[in-house]
């Protein structure tokens, strides 16, 4: 039976389309808008030219921008494979001429679809998992307004007061809660020990007497005002208020995270393995589609997650391995800070890292292997429907 190709190159507002018969002849090459009835009108057009044939169609972005487009594909049955963009950037090198175009890249897509097999298909996630999806993309958006907010409030107080910043741990919400109300060193200095203390107290600061002092210590070795003292006191002023804000933010998507991981029918199995609470919980169910049947092997998984090492063997040279340069970063973050925390809260994984320390491996090689290990232990507990125990289960022969 012969078969079509169906290459896509997405994009915001329109998509470029290119169909390919089994000899590589282009059949169709088309620019649609990204509306439903135009996708529509490809969609059976393609199958039109296929004639009852099977048709492959192959797209360059998993989420996002072409969301509806496949789920009017999955919903018509059709067949999907995702080819990443940088696969598709390296092989337009080996097709002629140099132009870079949405039809030679749709072209490109779908003449590497046509003659490669190691493409992975693209299905339709449990509503869990695409939930769990949304709800952790945004959390990273946040955490990284976060980090940037912070850092810019850093680099703005060490700019007025470097004894403040340097004594203050940004990441709690007391020293933000401080910065609200007093930014420079005469301003600390005239609150006092107590009335800085009071005021913190009022608005629920834990440790307020200590975080007090602190600042009254901090604004003692400053005596000097630098200039634009007062603008730089109100910008302080402001970025503490937005990291307290995003703060909040986080904290409420993560009650939606927890409430809608814990409806998953693995939620159960997934949270029971040390270092694996609730978020990084969402985040694996999110990156593997909510269940493992896409991977054949605990290996494919870990490829996948990219704490499997590649082979970089030349001539004489062999038994070179180094880090992938494809692979799943979220899923590789959920095994890796898993493994990082199960160190110091789960005994065999404790004696695991230890073991390979005693081996010769820096902190960081161990952890990856400790991070692979418990690729094998999550697939088998999930395959097995069982939760993990520390002391595994004694088996008696009849």
């Amino acid at each position: 039976m012969s078969r079509i190709w169906a290459g896509i190159d997405s994009g915001k507002a329109h998509r470029h389309s290119v169909a390919l018969e089994g000899q590589g002849r282009k059949l169709l090459s088309r620019r649609v808008a990204n509306d439903e009835p135009d996708l529509l009108q490809l969609i059976g057009d393609v199958l039109a030219l296929a004639d009852g044939d099977e048709v492959t169609w192959a797209i360059d972005m998993t989420g996002g921008e072409p969301a509806l487009l496949l789920t009017l594909l999955i919903a018509h049955g059709q067949e999907v494979l995702y080819i990443p963009g940088r696969t598709v950037n390296r092989a337009s090198d080996g097709y002629r001429g140099e132009g870079k175009t949405d039809a030679r890249d749709a072209n490109v897509i779908a003449d590497q679809a046509r003659i490669r097999r190691d493409l992975r298909p693209i299905r339709a996630g449990d509503e869990a998992a695409v939930e769990l999806k949304l709800l952790t993309g945004r959390r990273s958006d946040l955490v990284e307004d976060r980090t940037r907010t912070v850092n810019r409030l850093r680099g703005t107080l060490l700019g007025m007061f470097p004894a403040l910043e340097r004594a203050l741990d940004l990441a709690n919400t007391g020293p933000l809660v401080l910065l609200t109300g007093h930014q420079s060193p005469a301003a600390i200095r005239r609150a006092g020990v107590t009335r800085l203390t009071k005021w913190l107290t009022n608005r629920r600061v834990r440790n307020a007497k200590a975080l007090a002092a602190t600042a009254i210590e901090a604004a003692d070795r400053q005596h000097t005002s630098v200039t634009g003292e007062t603008t730089i006191a109100r910008l302080v002023h402001t970025l503490a208020g937005e990291v307290i804000a995003l703060n909040e933010r986080i904290a409420e998507i993560d009650k939606l995270i927890e409430c809608r991981f814990r409806e998953h029918e693995l939620a159960e199995i997934i949270q029971s393995v040390p270092g694996i609470g609730a978020v990084l919980g969402a985040e694996f169910l999110a990156a593997v589609g909510g269940s493992l049947d896409e991977f054949a092997s605990p290996d494919a998984l870990a490829a996948f997650a990219g704490v499997a090492p590649a082979p970089r063997d030349s001539g004489k040279v062999s038994g070179n391995h180094h880090r992938p340069q494809a692979y799943h970063r979220r899923l590789q973050r959920v095994f890796y800070t898993s493994a990082m925390v199960s160190i110091r809260c789960d005994p065999n994984s404790r004696k695991f890292y230890d073991r390979k320390r005693v081996e010769g491996k820096r902190h960081v090689q161990a952890v990856l292997a400790l991070a692979r290990r418990r690729v094998n232990v999550i697939w088998a507990l999930i395959r097995d429907r069982r939760c993990y125990r520390v002391i595994p289960p004694v088996t008696t022969t009849a």
